[in-house]
């Protein structure tokens, strides 16, 4: 069904979407480090994140700000103690470019691995096999040179929501970002090591706008806050049943 919306749509599809790279507003990436610390006294966690424009921190002025900062601070305070972190993000990367990135990407050892990434292979119609293999190929890699040990993949945000992409370009990203998730969803199950973690759903619903930045695609301080603590939750929940093992 959406093969084949995508081929009757295509020349309305390639129109929209030129359109939206022509009159989109191009943010800047958060500015200031990207390694750092949060929190005072034992060392808790040391935190990778691998990402595109939403990792790096587009919406946000500072990296204190956006997703690294928010997140780190975030665990420090639910953790009691200091977080190490590290980001590796860029806008524009897909999945494969943050791969090839981290290939020749000079690591600082890391405990967890979260990944903010996908909505640049939705708009390049990477297809949902090849995303998970490149997912999987960046989890070996990380573990094998940081000494990562768990891995946390932000779920692909619900582009049907995102009101800056018009109809029926809206609807075929969206559902292109819906299959990705469900096929991420089912190729962790069971895994103690991996996990996929969905956005907060108040980035995407009725007061969206107060939380995302001024794209309307990003989102805001705000946003990164709410997100942050989202992965948060579940990182330690999930770190601390893994201590237990």
């Amino acid at each position: 069904m959406l093969q084949f919306a995508k081929l009757v749509l295509a020349p309305v599809l390639l129109w929209q979407g030129a359109q939206v790279r022509r009159k989109a507003l191009r943010l800047p990436e958060a500015a200031g480090a990207r390694v750092g610390q949060s929190g005072v006294g034992e060392l808790k966690l040391r935190l990778l994140i691998v990402g595109d424009s939403s990792g790096a921190g587009v919406g946000a002025t500072s990296q204190e700000e956006a997703l690294a900062g928010r997140l780190s601070a975030a665990l420090a305070r639910r953790l009691d103690g200091r977080v190490n972190w590290q980001l590796i993000a860029q806008t524009g990367r897909t999945s494969a470019d943050a791969l090839a990135a981290l290939q020749t990407a000079e690591f600082l050892p890391a405990d967890v691995l979260v990944t903010a990434l996908g909505v640049n292979d939705v708009v390049a119609q990477v297809r949902p096999p090849q995303w998970l293999q490149t997912l999987k190929q960046i989890d070996e890699l990380v573990r094998e040179r940081a000494g990562v040990r768990f891995t946390l993949h932000s779920a692909v945000p619900p582009m049907h929501a995102f009101a800056l992409l018009p109809q029926p370009l809206r609807w075929v990203m969206g559902t292109h970002a819906l299959r990705m998730n469900r096929a991420l969803s089912c190729s962790l199950a069971g895994q103690k090591g991996r996990v996929m973690q969905a956005l907060p759903a108040h980035l995407h619903g009725r007061d969206a706008a107060q939380l995302m930045a001024p794209d309307g695609f990003h989102p805001g301080p705000a946003g990164y806050r709410l997100w942050a603590d989202a992965l948060a939750e579940r990182l330690v929940r999930e770190w601390q049943d893994k201590a237990l093992d």
